[in-house]
């Protein structure tokens, strides 16, 4: 059985800036089939989402945060989400060199 991945607004106005950053510094082609690759990260979360582990944000709020990786050193992303029922809801894409979030 499969999950629905639902994307929240932040979550996509994290994906817009990606993508404007991306095309703002010419990425080309590889950076059109880098986001793709982000897109394809997130929808497979639709099969087994608790692969992924607790995200550091996990501590703070009261509910499960888990965290899907995404890319290469220094180029990683954190997709942070959280699972109910057979919801995924992605929250926020941040840069993996970005502090956890606080819960503030």
């Amino acid at each position: 059985m499969g999950f629905r991945v639902k994307t929240t607004a932040r979550a996509k106005r994290d994906l817009d800036a990606i993508l404007g950053w991306l095309l703002s510094e010419n990425a080309g082609e590889a950076g059109l089939r880098w986001f793709r690759g982000l897109q394809d990260e997130i929808a497979s979360l639709s099969h087994t989402p608790r692969r992924c582990m607790l995200a550091p944000e996990n501590e703070v709020f009261d509910f499960e945060v888990r965290k899907l990786l995404y890319g290469k050193r220094p180029h990683v992303y954190r997709i942070l989400f959280t699972i109910e029922n057979e919801t995924v809801t992605i929250l926020h894409i941040r840069h993996g060199r970005r502090l956890p979030l606080s819960g503030r």
